[in-house]
């Protein structure tokens, strides 16, 4: 019994191809006796014909290294490609430094750990990139204010 007109046909309706198409064993007699597309149509509609569905590749572990790396994970010199500036530009390294430090200079100045003058002086010295960190800054007060 060769269906193999019929496993055409049949993948043409369905817009699959043919090794997806799959016929009920039970049901063999009556579709090998189809020769028009209606006739196929009708088998399709019965349950006669069917396609399986499609294989998909899974995606599961690039969600798992997708959650690694959320976490911080696999980000060591073997996994970077590019530069450093191409990780982050300069100039935005340099913004992200400016603003963090400003800020703790913001804040020194409302706790009053420095008054205007020396925040002046000190916001000038963070323009000309003295300090490299907030921790530089607030050692380097400590360190003046003990004088």
């Amino acid at each position: 019994m060769d269906l193999k007109s019929q496993k055409r046909v049949a993948a043409d309706i369905l817009g699959s191809g043919v090794n997806r198409i799959r016929i009920d064993p039970e049901m063999l007699e009556d579709v090998s006796k189809a020769i028009t597309r209606e006739d196929i149509r009708y088998h399709i509609s019965t349950g006669a014909i069917s396609a399986k569905p499609e294989k998909g590749i899974s995606r599961g572990r690039l969600h798992k290294k997708a959650e690694q790396k959320k976490k911080g994970r696999r980000t060591g010199h073997g996994h970077r490609s590019g530069s450093k500036g191409a990780r982050m530009g300069k100039k935005e390294a340099w913004m992200r430094k400016i603003r963090a430090i400003r800020d703790e200079l913001k804040k020194m100045r409302e706790k009053r750990d420095i008054d205007s003058s020396e925040y002046r002086k000190l916001y000038r010295q963070v323009k000309g990139n003295l300090f490299h960190s907030r921790r530089h800054l607030r050692e380097h007060v400590e360190r003046v204010a003990k004088r």
